[in-house]
């Protein structure tokens, strides 16, 4: 692949022991969204015409061939919607069996098939599948042990050894306090793309010794692959050490981000040792958009993301799905809807969660988002909450289904309500 306006991976890493500035969300909380240049060209907003679109490497990951388990999968447009008040205790505690159940209901609605026939559908007993799960809100809007459970017992039951699962998100301490350990899930692996500091992130001045190697790179960046990544020409702060307080704000940038070039680099977990992925979000909104199936990978899957919620947001979850590594790996999406949240999100907030006892199943993440975004705008109306309906925050779905990704077309959607 070209390496569009290539920076070395190590480039621009060398760093110092001074002060971190809290950066203040100024950088990843951006909640702009752009969109694919055609459309904008057509729109604009309140504030004036819709910025540029940066350029992306998307035309690269959109010329790879495609296999035989490309998105959308072989259901395209089918999402299953499984229901069981059952499912959780008085107090939010997932009852096991229930959620089991309702796993295997969704899948047989789904395929048309039994548990074992579906297994066959997707998988080898050579096959390497990474768990994707949402570890963000541990205990409160995490993806539920307990799905993640049902999921495995699944894949063992097929004839997957153990030791071929990896449960696997991008920090390996929001994985750790989400109870994805090898004490909870003995024998499976569970992998993060990259670890952060926080201690250093939170205590200015601090020891930052548990992210930067002596050379000065970060030491999750031998966990990503050189040659996959996503490139939009847009980078993240740069250090300046005549300016204390912006190197202070790039270096801190750099114990989140790993990067912070034009480069996106995706882990090399995905590109080099899984064969295949499951993807298990949460059911929760991002404003007045949603942060479901697409977003839990097109934001999970690589490093250096701060950079892009300002200039292309939501479109990121379209454009990192087209990579191969995704593309042809992703065969199946649980979404967990057991506890969902319908403000305040994408981070938890318990004022705004409930017990919606649901799972939503889907080869196809596109329909899937489209499913749950109207139910998460039905809930926030319901709730007395203004709704932006702009379809501003449903057109990286669309362009989805132009990339021939998936269904967006509510009219071409087989919801199916078990």
């Amino acid at each position: 692949m070209t390496k569009r306006g290539y920076r070395s991976m190590a480039e621009g890493l060398e760093t110092s022991r001074r002060s971190f500035l809290k950066l203040g969300g100024a950088v990843g909380a951006g909640m702009v969204m752009g969109n694919p240049a055609a459309w904008a060209a057509k729109h604009v907003s309140k504030r004036g015409p819709a910025p540029v679109r940066p350029l992306t490497n998307i035309d690269e990951a959109l010329a790879a061939p495609r296999g035989p388990h490309a998105l959308p999968g072989p259901f395209p447009g089918r999402v299953a919607e499984v229901r069981d008040a059952a499912a959780l205790a008085p107090d939010g505690t997932p009852d096991a069996a229930a959620v089991r159940a309702m796993f295997e209901r969704g899948l047989a609605a789904l395929t048309g098939e039994t548990p074992g026939a579906a297994w066959r559908r997707f998988f080898t007993p050579d096959d390497v599948v990474g768990i994707k799960v949402n570890p963000v809100g541990a205990g409160l809007i995490s993806t539920r042990l307990e799905l993640v459970d049902a999921v495995v017992a699944w894949l063992e039951a097929g004839g997957l050894p153990r030791g071929n699962i990896v449960i696997w998100d991008r920090f390996d301490d929001m994985l750790r306090d989400a109870g994805f350990t090898p004490e909870r899930f003995p024998g499976i692996d569970c992998a993060a793309l990259q670890t952060m500091d926080d201690a250093a992130y939170m205590d200015p001045g601090g020891d930052q010794s548990g992210w930067l190697c002596p050379d000065g790179t970060h030491v999750s960046a031998g966990s990503f692959d050189p040659d996959a990544y996503y490139w939009v020409e847009v980078t993240g702060p740069q250090r300046d050490p005549a300016d204390p307080e912006k190197d202070a704000a790039a270096c801190q940038y750099l114990n989140q981000h790993v990067f912070n070039g034009e480069h996106s680099y995706f882990g090399k977990l995905l590109t080099r040792r899984l064969t295949k992925i499951i993807n298990l979000p949460v059911v929760k909104n991002t404003g007045n958009g949603i942060s479901v199936a697409t977003k839990n990978l097109g934001y999970g899957a690589i490093c250096n993301t701060g950079r892009l919620h300002q200039p292309i947001s939501f479109e990121v979850n379209t454009e990192v799905l087209a990579f191969p590594c995704l593309r042809e790996k992703l065969v199946l999406n649980v979404a967990d809807g057991l506890v969902a949240q319908y403000e305040g999100g994408p981070m938890p907030n318990a004022a705004f969660t409930w017990p919606l006892a649901a799972l939503f199943v889907a080869t196809d993440p596109f329909a899937l988002d489209r499913v749950c975004h109207d139910l998460l705008v039905a809930k926030r109306k319901e709730m007395g909450i203004a709704v932006n309906e702009h379809p501003i925050f449903t057109e990286y779905l669309r362009y989805g289904e132009r990339l021939g990704l998936g269904v967006a077309d509510p009219s071409r959607i087989d919801h199916q309500r078990v």
